[in-house]
């Protein structure tokens, strides 16, 4: 009885390149997750609620106008 585990598929250079392929491509997208995960943390919601409130103090005491306030407060959000 023959042993068919002993014979390749046929695919010559192909399988190694693929597998290459597709290494690089699983370990892209997990530097892109890491990347995305670390940039999502880096603003702490305490953060970003001390930084509105000090906004929304300066718009009531009048230091700023209704348009800077507006303007200033979708640059917080992003």
């Amino acid at each position: 009885m023959p042993y068919w585990w002993h014979y390749d598929a046929g695919m010559g250079w192909l399988g190694p390149v693929l597998a290459v392929v597709v290494l690089v491509v699983v370990l892209a997208a997990a530097g892109l997750i890491a990347a995305l995960v670390v940039r999502r943390g880096t603003r702490s919601p305490q953060e970003h609620d001390s930084a509105l409130g000090i906004l929304r103090e300066r718009f009531a005491r009048g230091e700023i106008d209704q348009e800077e306030y507006e303007r200033r407060r979708e640059a917080l959000k992003r």
